[in-house]
């Protein structure tokens, strides 16, 4: 079932890391690759040599040998990961997964990883219930991480309540379920999707550029989950810091707004779909010059001039068998702007997001989307990680494509 799937598997420091051992022997069993990465404290609960003997691999605990100075680099370990199973997952380890900290390597890979992430919860009941824990949790669900519900049940503390590590047996259940549902579901094979995504980057000088707040973790998001559901996607994405999960999406990176146009108009023609959710300038400097301007206490002009309007130029070549969706961020009147928009650019859909809603728009790990198709029906969602919200755009798609 798992057989060339790699499994990283994070050990924390809680008494549930005895449990691990079963879980890193049943992965092996079902034929995944496992490597393990343990925390400080973990060790004081489980041996790394019984985890390096189960999972046939060294164990990780430290960024470098100090004997021979090998570096283990949690940027290569989030790669080569197609699922990162965190069991038992501590509150102090929540905690510091929630708010960004990474303070060993457990945590840097985590924040690095591009993989699914799945969070096996082990504690007391009463720290499982505090508020504090509570919204960590509910932070990484909306970061996009699956999170292993505990049971309940006679606990270390001497209490019984929930706050036990899900049974091996049952997360490696889980594990080998979210593979087989995204080997079998792919609503959209045979489809070849253009999305862009990111802001864009308009000269002024050779220092300074016009551009925007947009980090391409929406467009992003949508380009990994079509793939994930079976499409062959291209991703013209424009300057950000982050790249596409999947692997099998096709990155076109640029620059400017002249540049994406010129990418998307070009491959719109040969495709099915294309969802344009890049925050493109809409005017650029009417001239760049060569060398920086320099600072002379003067007020300068700038002189901007309109970009292409890639979402027109599409609509304009846009094929009855073709699909078109779009965004648009409002702060005031949005359904009305969002439908007229729909309208102009000739959209089968439109995602609204509103600069109103907090957690949404731009930078965002989270979105709350409203979606307007051309029959003017209106869907609404509440608050998610962009990656939920990409497979809620998706599944619209899919729906009004069978619908014809």
């Amino acid at each position: 079932m798992l057989k060339d799937k790699n499994i990283l598997v994070g050990v924390t420091g809680g008494i549930a890391a005895f449990k691990t051992a079963t879980i890193i022997r049943l992965l092996v069993r079902e034929g995944a690759d496992v490597k393990v990465i343990m925390t400080e404290h973990a060790k004081e609960f489980i041996t790394p040599l019984s985890l390096a003997t189960l999972s046939k691999n060294p164990v990780l605990t430290e960024f470098y040998n100090p004997e021979n100075g090998e570096w283990h680099s949690h940027v290569d370990l989030g790669l080569w990961a197609h699922l990162f199973l965190i069991a038992p997952a501590t509150a102090n380890t929540i905690a510091k997964m929630a708010n960004g900290i990474a303070d060993n390597l457990l945590l840097t890979t985590y924040l690095s990883a591009r993989c699914p992430v799945f969070v096996a919860p082990s504690m007391d009941m009463d720290m499982l219930n505090h508020p504090a824990t509570v919204i960590n949790i509910e932070t990484l669900k909306a970061f996009g991480n699956t999170v292993l519900e505990p049971s309940s049940g006679e606990l270390a503390s001497g209490l019984t309540g929930k706050g036990r590590m899900a049974e091996p047996e049952d997360i490696v259940a889980r594990v080998k379920s979210y593979f087989q549902k995204k080997k079998s579901y792919k609503p959209l094979k045979g489809k070849h999707i253009l999305v862009n995504a990111g802001p864009t980057r308009e000269p002024i000088d050779p220092v300074r550029f016009i551009s925007n707040y947009s980090s391409g973790k929406m467009g992003i998001a949508l380009a990994d989950a079509a793939a994930g559901y079976g499409a062959e996607v291209e991703l013209v994405l424009g300057p950000v810091n982050i790249l596409p999960k999947n692997r099998a999406v096709k990155v076109i990176d640029v620059t400017t707004a002249e540049s994406m146009a010129s990418e998307c108009i070009s491959r719109f023609p040969f495709c099915d779909i294309a969802i344009l959710s890049a925050a493109v300038a809409d005017y650029a400097p009417s001239q760049t010059t060569e060398r920086k301007i320099k600072v002379k206490g003067k007020e300068i002009i700038l002189k901007l001039r309109p970009t292409t309007d890639i979402a027109r130029a599409i609509g304009k070549l846009k094929k009855k068998t073709q699909f078109t969706a779009g965004f648009a961020l409002e702060t005031d009147n949005e359904i009305k702007n969002a439908t007229g928009k729909l309208k102009q650019k000739n959209f089968d859909i439109i995602i609204l997001n509103s600069l109103k809603d907090h957690g949404a728009g731009f930078e965002h790990d989270t979105n709350k989307i409203t979606i307007i198709d051309k029959n003017n029906n209106i869907d609404k969602f509440e608050l998610k990680s962009k990656e939920e919200a990409a497979r809620d755009i998706l599944d619209k798609i899919v729906s009004m494509i069978k619908k014809g």
